[in-house]
């Protein structure tokens, strides 16, 4: 039975997060790695995303993931967390940590970041309003409003 398990851990950091504190980020993690005789396997900067609902007051985010292999103890998984909610509290909003099957392949589709995304150039949206809405349109279907007496609501208009 092995007795190491590999993991993955999701930090979602700010989007102002600077080099120096990216490195200083993945050193710290290291450095927690390594006094329990563990490996890193990879630790990526996945980019900057708008995020679905803001977090920290903040309407973006910076991602990194980092995969290693640990021996099997909670305790090492808790010293992380603590690490990322402790030491890097103003840095780092939100962080999961998972463990991956042995046999699993590390490889993985990631998603296409703000920064990676193509630039819109002038011409490349087109107007897809129906006809139905142009503005010429719209003047014509203001007389066939409904008043509050065509719907029986029995509004006093003498008050």
């Amino acid at each position: 039975m092995d007795k190491t398990a590999r993991y993955e851990v999701l930090v979602l950091a700010v989007p102002e997060i600077t080099q120096d504190e990216t490195k200083d980020l993945e050193k710290q993690l290291e450095k927690v790695v390594q006094k329990e005789k563990g490996s890193i396997i990879s630790f990526e900067r996945w980019g900057k995303y708008k995020l679905a609902y803001p977090v920290r007051k903040k309407e973006y985010g910076v991602y990194f993931l980092a995969r290693f292999t640990i021996p099997k103890n909670q305790a090492i998984l808790n010293e992380i967390t603590n690490v990322l909610s402790v030491k890097f509290e103003t840095i780092v909003m939100r962080s999961a940590i998972s463990a991956l099957d042995n046999t699993t392949s590390l490889e993985y589709q990631r998603p296409r970041s703000l920064e990676e995304a193509p630039i819109a150039t002038e011409g490349t949206f087109k107007d897809r309003r129906h006809k139905s809405y142009e503005q010429s349109d719209m003047s014509d279907n203001i007389g066939d409003l409904e008043t509050s007496e065509d719907f029986g609501l029995g509004i006093d208009e003498q008050a």
